[in-house]
């Protein structure tokens, strides 16, 4: 079983509405998915029963519960959890990122979100955890440039996913109707989007599983 953690230390990146769609892409492909839910507001939790279909459970879990939980799910034949946090350091961003195999760090295209992101690279490192950013909610094209020096920062930084993400409403419709972006328009951009991503991030994922069978 894989473990991923959505954490940042700003709230409004999109953690929870990528986590949606992120998992739903990977069961569309075959994995067995769990999303935890280790928010107060419980996101997940209420569009898990605005969706009401059962294929990719959900469930709040606090920091003191979670080894317990992902224990349990590795033995129910869980194949990927998605653990999604508040924003800001917090016990469920350090269990999170304690029990999880990568860290995901997603990061709006300007200047604060980055500079903030340092606080999570720093958790990480502390735990031995691999990390990766995700830029979301990225700009149209005429402000390309904004997202480009985004980019650059954040490879500078540790690495990223692609693609980035653009602000696309399919991204929150799908989450208002209790979907994955791939469910709601399953030819759109944003479900486009968000195929690519899962494959990035399963190459990542694979890698630090291997890093860590040799550290």
């Amino acid at each position: 079983m894989r473990t991923i953690a959505f954490v940042t230390q700003k709230g409004g990146s999109g953690k929870s509405t990528i986590a949606s769609s992120l998992a739903i892409a990977a069961a569309e492909v075959g994995e067995r998915v769990f999303i935890v839910d280790m928010d107060p507001q419980a996101s997940l939790v209420k569009w898990a029963k605005v969706r009401g279909d059962q294929d990719v459970g959900v469930e709040h879990v606090d920091a003191a519960k979670l080894k317990a939980a992902l224990a349990a799910l590795e033995k129910s034949g869980m194949t990927l959890v998605v653990i999604d946090t508040p924003a800001g350091r917090s016990a469920a961003s350090e269990a999170a990122v304690k029990q999880c195999d990568l860290v995901v760090i997603p990061s709006r295209p300007n200047a604060f979100d980055l500079w903030s992101s340092e606080e999570t690279r720093k958790l990480a490192r502390d735990h031995k955890r691999d990390f990766v950013f995700l830029l979301n909610q990225c700009p149209p094209a005429q402000q390309s440039a904004r997202v480009h020096d985004g980019v650059a920062a954040l490879e500078a930084m540790g690495g990223l996913l692609n693609p980035p993400l653009s602000s696309r409403v399919d991204f929150q419709e799908a989450a208002r109707h209790g979907l994955g972006a791939t469910e709601y328009a399953p030819s759109g951009a944003a479900a486009g989007e968000i195929r690519k991503l899962w494959a990035s991030l399963k190459r990542r994922l694979a890698k630090a599983a291997n890093g860590r069978r040799a550290a």
